[in-house]
């Protein structure tokens, strides 16, 4: 089918819920897709995040195509060995000692904050349920998580919303002081804001954070969903500010394509998921585990975290540059492969983004004035000058 016969399809069958692009892509390679008319793109947003490895890379087709012709499911009614090596491997390259395995960023996000009120009722303060959350943060899409996400437009139709969140400004140290007290389960936050508009916090404020929680008796959740698995240049975000979270959840780039999430937490936190208190059915089942071990095995051995220091550093530097001078543009901020180009005025990033697709380059947003790019972790020195030429062009 091509994408006219695609579209007209799902327009008959698909509940509306996403406002898509008049293209259908039916095949990936490394850094190009094509949609089913054939037509080539480079892919300077990497299905949000997630490809991290580019598209179809050969270490992960393989391990899934060795793993589907041994075992797909058995549920973790028993031991999963891909599970338990995936586990081991991000237990080994972080501050977690534990991890729980599930399927999304919002299932992870959940997961994290169930965690962190059972974690306070262990330790004898039940009145701690509160979860104290940033405006302008996206944590997911389920009942709680778009309760937490500090964005009201995701909110709208779904009251009555549970109860237990509160908001601070993001970047804003004085005003999480005044917000986490006696009745503060844990602060969540995003290392870098990335549906928020790619806002990246001033220097300290994580640390900050961390302390905040420890002196008050609350925890650290980082949601690492975008930022995590190499995507600003460290395993971690929080490693460019050498701090540690009690619970850190992880998803979009941990896959290589295939979808799984995953709740990080120290010993002492995570003793209190016993068995009953959380489960999933398909989380960490072998095929998505085995997918995931390759990735991450992929950017720790390859070099993949030293190549997206470089071209990060590249891609800013060349962007900084072509705002210079342009007034359309009003600010350019990321950090390695997570970079987002705010634009002046009344100006639209879906605008920027539908010219950039006419001239074969797909890239994101994130927000009405944000454009938002970030690539395959694989990206070269050519194709982020070919970008550059083209956006230009449009800006």
């Amino acid at each position: 089918m091509g994408n006219q016969e695609i579209m007209d399809l799902a327009a008959t069958c698909l509940m509306p819920t996403y406002a898509r692009f008049p293209v259908a892509l039916v095949r990936g390679q490394g850094m190009r897709v094509w949609d089913a008319d054939g037509r080539q793109y480079l892919d300077f947003l990497a299905g949000i995040a997630v490809c991290n490895l580019g598209h179809c890379h050969p270490h992960v087709v393989e391990a899934i195509r060795e793993q589907a012709g041994t075992l797909l499911h058995v549920s973790n009614l028993y031991h999963i060995e891909p599970q338990v090596r995936l586990a081991r491997l991000l237990t080994e390259v972080t501050f977690a000692d534990r991890v729980f395995f599930c399927n999304s960023g919002a299932e992870a996000n959940e997961g994290a904050i169930k965690l962190a009120r059972k974690v306070q009722k262990d330790r004898g303060e039940p009145e701690r349920t509160e979860i104290v959350s940033a405006t302008m943060s996206f944590h997911g899409r389920t009942l709680a998580t778009l309760t937490a996400t500090g964005q009201d437009k995701v909110k709208v139709g779904f009251d009555p919303l549970p109860p237990g969140f509160t908001y601070v400004p993001y970047d804003d140290v004085e005003a999480l002081e005044e917000a986490v007290g006696p009745r503060t389960a844990a602060v969540l936050l995003e290392p870098i804001q990335g549906e928020g508009g790619v806002r990246v916090p001033s220097e300290g404020y994580l640390r900050r954070a961390r302390e905040l929680c420890d002196v008050r008796g609350a925890l650290l959740i980082l949601d690492e969903v975008q930022t995590g698995v190499g995507r600003t240049g460290t395993f971690l975000a929080c490693e460019h500010d050498g701090v540690k979270p009690d619970i850190c959840t992880l998803a979009k780039g941990l896959g290589g394509g295939v979808p799984i999430g995953a709740v990080l937490a120290t010993e002492a936190v995570a003793r209190s998921f016993g068995p009953g208190t959380h489960a999933s059915t398909f989380g960490g089942n072998p095929l998505v585990c085995a997918a995931a071990l390759a990735t991450v095995r992929t950017i720790l051995q390859e070099g993949i975290l030293e190549h997206t220091q470089r071209m990060g550093t590249y891609l800013l530097e060349r962007l900084t540059e072509l705002a210079r001078g342009r007034p359309c543009i009003s600010a350019v901020r990321g950090r390695g492969l997570l970079i987002g180009i705010e634009l002046a005025g009344d100006r639209k990033a879906k605008d920027v983004v539908t010219a950039m697709m006419d001239r074969g380059f797909l890239v994101g947003s994130a927000g009405e004035q944000v454009v938002r790019l970030a690539p395959p972790l694989i990206v070269e020195p050519e194709e982020i000058d070919a970008l550059l030429s083209a956006l230009e062009e449009v800006v």
